[in-house]
């Protein structure tokens, strides 16, 4: 019989099921596990279920009996997979799962900044329509997307889906290169480039140690359109500690982040000092957090750990 140890439940809405595995097992849950609580609560355990909790070399050396770490997420930045691919230990992760969800935060984010819709709902709180005197006032500024010019950098599934609803709308869309290279081809307009012509642009990519810090100072100071910033994708792929003196020197018109390079950010963290500006947007790290999203990721995470009892190793994730 296998035993099953889910390290951080709470990583997943309490009202999103989780169904029982259809083999023999011990299924243990815990909300949440510190660093320090992770050998001893694996002790025994055949299988792993982990989101955020980080499984290094020295924890798995101590773990003879696990076989499988189910993430129930994308990344597997917090796992190290050499270490695994060096005790036999296979790693599944969850594709494809947020192809709405994550698509559909992006714009919201992006038509609350362009249409300022955070910046007139605080002011008629604060009583300035009634100062006003008329039927509206234009404090804020309101930018259609139509006839705009969407930058995608990240070309996967949900650049993809970002795209086509830019499309949609009506936005002209570039996928940005690789930063650094040229002749990738028609589909690609150079990074620097796609800095430049951008009205908005939008981050899709992993953060790999070629795209930490990939937009920066340097960065800003090539967006000659002031362009919103959006990322849903990973802390880490903006420097965060420029992105206040770009805002600041109108060098963007907006940022909106749903991930942040520390989760929860500390207080002194850059972003905390931008949260009452008008052209900031700082969500926690829900974009992918659909119901509909997080029931299929959970579907699809015991779909894994089926599939590898049976012998049949799902979503494999190598070193």
């Amino acid at each position: 019989m296998h035993r099953i140890v889910f390290l951080d439940r709470a990583t997943i809405a309490p009202q999103i099921t989780l169904r029982a595995p259809r083999f023999a097992h011990e299924l243990i849950t815990y909300d949440h596990t510190r660093p320090d609580e992770v050998v001893a609560r694996l002790a025994g355990a055949s299988i792993a279920i982990i989101n955020k909790v980080t499984l290094r070399a020295d924890a798995l050396e101590r773990l003879p009996d696990l076989k499988l770490i189910a993430v129930a997420a994308t990344g597997t930045d917090n796992i190290d997979l050499q270490a695994c691919a060096s005790r036999g230990i296979v790693v599944s992760n969850i594709r494809n799962y947020a192809v709405h969800t994550v698509p559909e935060h992006t714009f919201a984010l992006i038509f609350a900044l362009r249409r300022s819709i955070c910046a007139y709902r605080d002011a008629v709180r604060a009583g300035r329509w009634q100062e006003a005197g008329q039927f509206c006032f234009f404090d804020h500024p309101i930018r259609d997307l139509a006839g705009s010019t969407l930058g995608v950098i990240g070309d996967g599934v949900l650049g993809q889906a970002v795209a086509a609803m830019g499309r949609a709308l009506g936005m002209r869309v570039l996928f940005a290169g690789f930063k650094g290279q040229t002749g990738q081809g028609a589909l690609y307009t150079p990074f620097e480039q796609t800095l430049a012509q951008s009205d908005v642009l939008t981050l899709h990519c992993p953060l790999l140690p070629t795209t930490r810090n990939m937009i920066g100072a340097a960065e800003f100071a090539q967006m000659r359109r002031r362009p919103l910033l959006i990322n849903t994708a990973r802390g880490g792929l903006v420097d965060e500690a420029a992105v206040g003196p770009a805002l600041a020197a109108g060098q963007i018109s907006g940022a909106a982040f749903d991930v942040v390079t520390t989760e929860p950010p500390p207080a002194d963290h850059p972003f905390m000092a931008l949260l009452d500006r008008p052209d900031f947007i700082l969500t926690p790290h829900v974009a992918w957090a659909s119901d509909e999203a997080q029931q299929g990721l959970a579907d699809q995470l015991v779909d894994n750990i089926e599939a590898f009892v049976r012998g049949e190793p799902a979503n494999v994730v190598t070193a």
